[in-house]
C-alpha cells in the first residue's frame, strides 16, 4: 500500500505559530469543549480553512446546526482536501478527519448528517480559520484563506511536493 509523505514544519515552528489549543487539537488529535469554539454558531458567508496550512476545507453553504456544539458540515469543498482515517481511540470506532494537505487533525465524520450527503463533519473550531466570501472574491489564484496574516511555516507546505513512497 502506498503512503504520501508530507513536508511539514518543525514541531518548534508549529508551537510558535499556533495557540496552545490549536496545537493540541491539530497536532495531538485533541478535542475542544462543545459550545466553546469560535465557529460552532458562526453564520458568516465564506470558507473555513485549515489553521495550520490554509487549505480550504468547508464552505459555509454546507454548514448546518447539528446541536453538537461543534461546527458541522455535510460536505467538504474538495474530497482531496480532507482525508478520512479509522480511529479506534477511547474504545470507540469512529472516522477521523484530517487535512489532506498537512495531516492536521480536524475532527470526525459521522453518518447522521442531512441530505444531500448524510454526512456530518464534526470539526473543532481550533482547527479552522475563516475567510469571508467578500474578501476571498478579491483574491486571485488558488482558493485559500489568503487574507489572514501569513504564518511563517506555510512555505514549507507550499514549496515541497508530497512524495509517494511504496
Amino acid at each position: 500500500m502506498s503512503k504520501i509523505e508530507r513536508s511539514r514544519p518543525s514541531d518548534d515552528a508549529l508551537r510558535k505559530e499556533l495557540t496552545e489549543e490549536e496545537y493540541h487539537v491539530t497536532q495531538e488529535a485533541g478535542t475542544e469543549r462543545a459550545f466553546s469554539g469560535e465557529y460552532w454558531d458562526h453564520k458568516a458567508d465564506g470558507t473555513y480553512c485549515c489553521v495550520v496550512c490554509d487549505t480550504p476545507l468547508f464552505d459555509s453553504d454546507t454548514k448546518f446546526e447539528s446541536g453538537s456544539g461543534w461546527p458541522s458540515f455535510y460536505e467538504a469543498i474538495d474530497e482531496a482536501n480532507v482525508e478520512l482515517q479509522a480511529d479506534h481511540s477511547l474504545g470507540m470506532r469512529r472516522t477521523e478527519v484530517v487535512c489532506g494537505e498537512c495531516g492536521a487533525h480536524l475532527g470526525h465524520v459521522f453518518d447522521d448528517g442531512p441530505e444531500p450527503t448524510g454526512d456530518r463533519y464534526c470539526i473543532n473550531s481550533a482547527a479552522l480559520d475563516f475567510e469571508d466570501r467578500d474578501a476571498s472574491s478579491m483574491t486571485s489564484g488558488p482558493r485559500r484563506c489568503s487574507t489572514r496574516p501569513a504564518r511563517v511555516f506555510e512555505i514549507a507546505f507550499r514549496s515541497a511536493k508530497p512524495q509517494l513512497t511504496l
